[in-house]
């Protein structure tokens, strides 16, 4: 059978192959010598290397989304909102060979308004990075300042640095913030609710920021006070007068 369908130098006869007679168009094309590919198919692999150059271009770009979550994790301070207040923005200028330069400073106060609070300050060329930076600044800053029933401050104080001084004193209910300009933002962000303030030498936001935190570091609450003295609550609100029953309530409102 082998013999009818090759000619008499060995080939197959046309129309046939030498493996069960199988079409001649099912047959694969025989490589040229020396087996090097064709031209279009190098050029075929060369775009596909590049498809993994996209590939490999996308991995790029989902690291560096993975950057911008860690930023965005870091306004949350750990899970926690906080309330950022822009106090002051100042913007300075140094004239240089081709003109002028510009830069911003930012001053940021930062709080949970659960009674912490803090400020920072950031510098820059532009106005969005010296808020990143102040902000960063506020955060790291944070102090915890005692309140009474979470509205209002335990007792009246007073704070100083540089020309600034300034009084804070407690307030009832339904007084809200009285108080002006940069006091204002840091009572907002410590979750003060009623409060009245002063301030007296100087208008600088700097001075009255600083003023004010050092009035807040000086609040104590009772409960402080009787675990340092080694007396109970009820003792050293007992002295301040009311009934017995009126002292009982607010020893137990005391939370801090």
């Amino acid at each position: 059978m082998a013999e009818e369908n090759t000619t008499p130098d060995g080939a197959a006869k046309p129309g046939t192959t030498g493996e069960g007679n199988q079409p001649a168009a099912a047959v694969a094309p025989e490589a040229k010598t020396g087996g090097a590919p064709d031209r279009p198919a190098r050029g075929g692999n060369r775009g596909g290397g590049g498809g993994n150059r996209d590939n490999r271009g996308g991995g790029r770009d989902n690291r560096g989304g993975g950057r911008n979550n860690r930023g965005g994790r870091g306004n949350n301070d750990g899970g926690e909102e906080l309330i950022e207040k822009l106090v002051h923005i100042n913007r300075v200028s140094k004239t240089v060979k081709g003109g002028k330069r510009f830069g911003f400073a930012a001053l940021v106060v930062v709080g949970d308004g659960k009674g912490r609070a803090g400020f920072g300050k950031g510098k820059a060329r532009e106005v969005p990075e010296a808020i990143t930076k102040a902000t960063a600044a506020a955060k790291k800053s944070m102090v915890r300042v005692p309140l009474r029933e979470g509205r209002t401050l335990h007792h009246d104080g007073t704070g100083q640095f540089g020309a600034g001084n300034v009084t804070v004193r407690s307030a009832p209910a339904g007084t809200g913030i009285i108080a002006g300009g940069p006091m204002r933002a840091v009572f907002e962000s410590l979750g003060v609710s009623d409060v009245v303030t002063k301030s007296n030498g100087t208008a600088n936001p700097y001075n009255m920021i600083r003023a004010t935190f050092a009035a807040l570091a000086d609040q104590s609450s009772p409960k402080s006070v009787s675990q340092r003295r080694g007396k109970k609550v009820t003792d050293l609100l007992a002295r301040a007068g009311g009934s017995a029953a009126e002292v009982a309530a607010d020893a137990a409102a005391v939370t801090e």
